[in-house]
């Protein structure tokens, strides 16, 4: 004979879609959401200024310059950011110690940096594709004109090239904040107050087992899809302004 469990014999759908745990735990929700956004908008700030430096180290015709911006991009894009905050905290944080203390009453420093560090770090490499996809979408004869005019190469690049490809590379900035939102929910495993530790803790708490994921979802895409829905806006209209 053989037994067969099943974890879910004998509850109905109203024990995973029981809510009747807000009043009490709306707190824990709310913290996430703006601990969420804080650590995703903080992160992708972060990211864009080695982002840039990768995407020209890219674009350099020093071969040894290139190759180390190469390997940095294919390092952070090829493995799991699990891997990476892991080592970050664990690694890096063992040797550089971040005073312990909170802000806004609920983000404790010393796990709040590391994982900045770790997310702004695996964003700069997805950011310096898209500078230099932005940067290669501009007309070659731009930066030949502002080279006739007199100007060095640096400032062709921030003068004339750099300013076009912001407008390349904005839609897509844009959708990797909105990923960075959902991505985040990884610093759960360090005990970062996040949506999804809001939501474990909850959980493990009022052992309603499913219902405050669900509600953790529902708020994800309360951020994500009006966000999402508002740069296919800006795009329509950046692609109307380019033909006329």
């Amino acid at each position: 004979m053989v037994f067969e469990w099943n974890p879910f014999e004998g509850l109905s759908p109203s024990h995973f879609l029981n809510f009747s745990f807000l009043p009490k735990y709306l707190s824990f929700f709310v913290q996430g959401v703006e601990y969420t956004l804080l650590l995703s908008v903080t992160s992708v700030l972060l990211a864009i200024l080695p982002a840039l430096l990768l995407a020209l180290m890219r674009l350099s015709k020093w071969k040894p310059v290139k190759w180390i911006a190469g390997a940095y991009i294919a390092a952070f894009r090829s493995t799991p950011l699990m891997v990476q905050l892991y080592i970050i905290y664990y690694g890096l944080f063992s040797l550089i110690k971040v005073p312990s203390y909170t802000i806004f009453g609920f983000i404790d420093v010393s796990r709040f940096i590391p994982g900045v560090v770790a997310l702004s770090l695996n964003s700069s490499a997805y950011v310096a594709e898209i500078i230099r996809a932005g940067i290669l979408a501009v007309d070659a004869g731009q930066m030949e004109a502002a080279r006739s005019l007199g100007l060095s190469k640096a400032k062709s690049m921030s003068l004339v090239v750099l300013p076009q490809a912001i407008k390349n590379i904005l839609p897509a900035l844009a959708n990797e904040l909105v990923t960075m939102v959902k991505e985040s929910s990884i610093c759960s495993i360090l005990g970062m107050a996040e949506l999804i530790w809001g939501a474990k803790t909850v959980a493990n708490t009022t052992y309603k087992t499913l219902s405050p994921y669900v509600l953790a979802a529902f708020v994800y895409f309360l951020i994500n899809f009006p966000a999402s829905k508002g740069i296919e806006a800006i795009e329509r209209r950046m692609r109307r302004g380019d033909r006329r």
